[in-house]
């Protein structure tokens, strides 16, 4: 694994007040059924007892918490009300809060790549995912987000099977001063990737982006495809790809786990973006993926600006779920 960046070689971080602020908007829908539906719950000024708790734990299934977090968040309550530590709805509150936290602090692990200047060959990131899910647009991102830390980018435009991805890839590189390889639609898949991972070599390039195909995750061929993809880049670099990216659309919901587990299987991923929290009330599969499969979550998508691919924090996830301010 890639040893810790220089933070100094790092772009300078957004304030935090104004991250929390982009997520809050970002997961409107999803706080209405969270955070608003337990408000309602609270503001009638009833007492708390074990009727309230399955009401809570009504609210957190239908926000896609997940059935396991959610049965271990209930039982807590439970405890808490038979030794009287649930005093009122902010107690309540608080002790989710808790479990959700510490539920994604252990994936909320950042991608960390070595300062430029100690990178000996490019250090390759493998986007992967299903169509649709904004693989493209997240690979333009996180160039973006490279080229402002000072790596050298390239970009591999591995989707062949759709004219426009090769077309959006060159659209971005140009956009960002990165240049792309890529070949004819139609071309292999794998060929790609291997000529921009030995032209990245060539050049003494930093960073390597490598698309591919929109593979649906229940398509076993498919799956073996990017699986070459994976092979092919080991022959220059048996260390390559140094980070496996699986980009998810938040409004799949639970279809979301699904995906994270067969991509899981066929590529070993190393860290997901999270993309379209904006308008979805689905985004508490983040929860479940966490819980089962322990994938990093490097990445969430707050907004369709270039710089909105922000560093995932469990605090302020959870915080911009519930609608709580900094330090509350």
């Amino acid at each position: 694994m890639p040893t810790a960046a220089d933070p100094s070689d790092r772009p300078e971080a957004p304030p935090r007040s104004g991250i929390l602020g982009r997520l809050r908007t970002a997961l409107r829908r999803t706080r209405e059924n969270l955070a608003s539906g337990l408000a309602e719950l609270f503001s009638r000024g009833r007492k708390i007892d074990a009727a309230l708790i399955d009401e809570v734990e009504e609210i957190l299934l239908g926000s896609d918490v997940g059935v396991d977090l959610t049965d271990v968040m209930v039982a807590d309550l439970h405890e808490r009300l038979k030794r009287n530590r649930l005093a009122d709805g902010s107690a309540v509150l608080e002790a989710l809060r808790e479990h959700m936290v510490q539920a994604l602090e252990p994936v909320a692990r950042h991608c960390e790549v070595p300062p430029p200047a100690a990178l000996k060959r490019p250090f390759v990131v493998l986007v992967v995912g299903v169509n649709g899910v904004g693989k493209t647009t997240t690979i333009g991102k996180l160039a973006h987000r490279y080229r402002a830390g000072g790596y050298s980018v390239m970009l591999a435009a591995g989707d062949t099977f759709r004219a426009a991805a090769i077309d959006q890839i060159k659209v971005w590189g140009e956009r960002n001063g990165a240049p792309v390889i890529a070949q004819q639609p139609g071309a292999d898949s794998a060929a790609v990737v291997f000529d921009a991972l030995q032209a990245a070599t060539a050049r003494s390039t930093n960073v390597l982006i490598a698309d591919t195909a929109g593979r649906l995750h229940t398509k076993t061929g498919l799956m073996d495809e990017l699986a070459k993809v994976r092979r092919v880049l080991g022959r220059i670099d048996p260390g390559a790809p140094h980070e496996t990216l699986l980009v998810l659309d938040a409004t799949t919901g639970q279809n979301g786990l699904a995906q994270a587990r067969r991509f899981t299987e066929a590529v070993r991923v190393t860290g997901l973006a999270v993309t379209k929290l904006d308008g979805t009330a689905r985004a508490g599969v983040l929860f479940a993926i966490a819980r089962e499969l322990a994938i990093p979550i490097r990445y969430v998508g707050v907004g369709e600006g270039i710089d909105d691919l922000r560093d995932f924090v469990a605090a302020d996830f959870v915080d911009a779920l519930l609608a709580r301010a900094p330090g509350e």
